[in-house]
This record gives C-alpha cells, structure tokens and sequence, in this order.
C-alpha cells in the first residue's frame, strides 16, 4: 500500500540545548523565514523557519564518502549520519555569512563533477550544513554521464 499523494512538506526537527544561537544562524543568518509555532512557555521554545523545497536524498556509505571526498570533508566517524544539505544562489556567499556568525569552515567551495558548487560548515546543534549552487539545470544535468534514476544504473 502506498500513499494516496506524496508528503507536501519535509520538516526535518533541529533539537537544541543552544536556541538562541541556532535560530540566529537559520532565520538571521541564512534568512529562513520564520512562521507561527504552538509552544506553552518557560524554556518550551520552537521556530519553524521555511527552506524552500525539500527533498530527502538516500545514500549508501559508499556514495557518502564519494561526496566527502569531492568536497574535501572528512567522513563520519559515526557511520549513520544526517546532514543539512541546501541550495543556495552563492555558495561563497553563503560561507562566509555563516563563518562570519561563528560557524566553522569544514570544506571551502569547491565546483563538484557534477555540476555544483558545494562547501561544508558545522553548523549549531552539532549539525553539519551543505551549501550547494546549482551551475545548470536538472534538465541539462540529466542529459550528462552518470545522471540516472537508481533504477536505471548499471549493477
């Protein structure tokens, strides 16, 4: 059985004993907008700041280190990991309003084979952040070598 429709929003939960500061580096400094939250008072605190489309992307751990690499990051000691991934209109620009709120540099940009321009911070909340520019589009990109649905790939 399979759902009727798709989910209309992706809400991936940020839980912080460092609020302020994470809901500065989202909505002030990455410029997230931020929309009405129930929450009661007291230290009962929520923000939920929009980021434009969601997507969920699976990775084996093989791929995960393959896009490590590529960024000059380091893999995960963990091996399970989440990261925040998000396209932005300049990566460059991006790190440095990031550095510039505290954030630490983890890969500087770097153009990728296929097509973008990635870097890595550490952001609040032990959560690391992907800036991704996209250089063309998915159109295009789907018409290069290497771009395939999972279904579609050589095993």
């Amino acid at each position: 059985m399979e759902l009727s429709e798709p989910p209309r929003q992706l809400r991936l939960i940020i839980e912080t004993d460092d609020f302020d500061s994470a809901l500065h580096f989202y909505r002030d400094v990455l410029g997230m907008p931020e929309q009405p939250a129930f929450a009661t008072r007291g230290d009962d605190r929520v923000a939920i700041l929009h980021a434009g489309l969601a997507t969920i992307e699976l990775a084996t751990p093989t791929h995960a280190r393959a896009i490590n690499a590529i960024e000059n990051a380091p893999t995960s000691e963990s091996g399970t990991a989440l990261r925040i991934a998000l396209e932005v209109t300049d990566t460059t620009g991006a790190v440095a309003a990031a550095e510039a709120s505290g954030a630490s540099v983890i890969a500087p940009p770097v153009e990728t084979p296929f097509r973008t321009i990635n870097a890595r911070v550490q952001g609040p909340a032990g959560w690391q952040i992907t800036f991704f520019q996209e250089l063309e589009t998915l159109e295009v990109r789907t018409t290069r070598k290497g771009f395939a649905a999972d279904a579609d790939r050589p095993r």
